[in-house]
């Protein structure tokens, strides 16, 4: 992993808030980025995830708090932060019309690139993602993963420190998904590439070095995904009945069990024996209709820190 900023830390943002309006979109939010990992923010819709993007992309002012890259301030040294980053936007951003080989010619000359650099940058973004036999094609041809792989190749030409990817798999297919990471280890493997990106996929979310998970602008997880989840204990139970309340208190007070009411369901955060679980079904029959038992999972851990369901808030944020 690189270590080119002070204590290897890529980005650091400290007590960073923003408002719409009266609608305060990021809280007080303190974070760290590694020098050299793959860090994901994940959230649903309306978390603040797109907000900080635009803020570390500096395509948004700073109102309150410190962000630095790299060592460079957002504020004093926004030029020198540009020309450390590569951004993928979640919107497209090539011309359909032109070829793979003219969007890279662009691209290069936007940043002044001489022909000599630009070919070599060319070539090994290209032979690293794979699409050096679709240089003539346009990219109104290509697939949507193919797309990405330009979009990629296009915002490495100018050797960028990290990547800002907003919703990278945003409409791609599985297989495309998979090429996609496959792609970020590669750069992360052979450059040392800091890859930030956003997402509201918990799968994606789970193959991330460390994930951070926002919920109405706060930073209310981060750490390793797996460690995430065992901190949650071996099993999570849910259990479908008619009175949740009523459920509740009786797990309280004949097992000394705690448990949360969420969408009509209980949910039990802790490790449950079968003996134990089969007494419940035989005690509360008449009110429990399924119990499920199943390992913890990021949506699980929203759910612990936040106690709303994930895709619920996802939904309600379109």
């Amino acid at each position: 992993m690189s270590s080119d900023s002070p204590s290897n830390t890529a980005v650091k943002i400290e007590s960073l808030a923003f408002a719409y309006g009266d609608r305060q979109a990021l809280c007080e939010l303190s974070l760290e980025i590694h020098s050299g990992e793959i860090f994901c923010l994940l959230g649903p819709n309306g978390s603040g995830k797109t907000t900080l993007f635009r803020l570390l992309s500096t395509l948004a002012p700073l109102q309150a708090g410190c962000v630095s890259v790299m060592g460079n301030d957002l504020v004093d040294d926004s030029d020198a932060i540009r020309r450390l980053l590569g951004v993928v936007f979640q919107s497209p951003s090539l011309d359909r019309k032109l070829t793979v080989l003219e969007n890279l010619r662009h691209q290069a000359a936007m940043y002044g690139l001489s022909k000599a650099v630009a070919t070599q940058r060319l070539n090994e973004a290209t032979r690293r993602l794979g699409i050096t036999d679709r240089l003539d094609d346009r990219v109104e041809t290509l697939s949507g993963g193919l797309s990405r792989r330009v979009e990629l190749a296009k915002c490495m030409l100018h050797n960028p420190s990290i990547l800002l990817l907003d919703e990278p798999s945003t409409g791609l297919d599985p297989a495309a998904r998979s090429d996609l990471w496959s792609y970020l280890r590669l750069l992360q493997s052979e450059l040392g590439t800091t890859v930030l990106m956003t997402t509201h996929l918990l799968e994606e979310a789970d193959r991330s070095d460390r994930v951070g998970i926002l919920h109405e602008g706060s930073l209310v997880a981060l750490g390793e995904p797996h460690v995430l989840r065992t901190e949650l204990g071996s099993d999570v139970v849910s259990i479908q009945c008619n009175n949740p309340t009523d459920v509740i208190d009786q797990l309280q007070s004949s097992w000394q069990l705690t448990a949360r009411e969420l969408d009509g369901m209980v949910r039990l955060e802790e490790s449950v024996s079968a003996e134990v679980l089969s007494e419940i079904m035989q005690s509360l029959s008449g009110h429990v209709k399924n119990i499920s038992v199943g390992r913890p999972t990021l949506e699980d851990v929203f759910i612990h820190h936040t106690g709303h369901q994930f895709w619920h808030d996802t939904e309600a944020g379109r």
